[in-house]
């Protein structure tokens, strides 16, 4: 599962580091071409292509959330390969108050960023 994981994310990393999704081709956000709103995610496709280029600040303009979000994801890939009996990392990240904040934090993002 882990290689898997590992196998996925290289190839991700590979693709959007050598195709640009403003240039034409990548999925764009349906939620935006409804509402026009962006939502939490819109802009990611952009921002991970900026930051395997190592445009960090276009990145960022693209969609802060993902330098947040990416380490988070990051961690809760970690503690699903816990096997220890105690599990304590796992056991805390995924307490509801844990879960809670991490979709707060996502609502109010959406909302801020549609802030004109």
């Amino acid at each position: 599962m882990a290689a898997a994981a590992v196998i996925a994310a290289v190839a991700i990393a590979f693709y959007y580091g050598l195709h640009d999704p403003a240039a034409g081709g990548a999925p764009q956000c349906l939620f935006y071409k409804l509402t026009g709103w962006e939502c939490p995610g819109c802009g990611s496709q952009r921002a991970l292509h900026a930051a395997l280029n190592g445009d960090l600040t276009a990145a960022w303009h693209y969609n802060a959330m993902l330098f947040f979000l990416v380490p988070v994801a990051a961690l809760y890939g970690f503690a699903s390969l816990d096997t220890t009996p105690s599990r304590r990392l796992r056991r805390r990240i995924e307490q509801p108050a844990a879960l809670a904040l991490l979709a707060a934090a996502i609502i109010a993002w959406w909302i801020l960023r549609n802030i004109d």
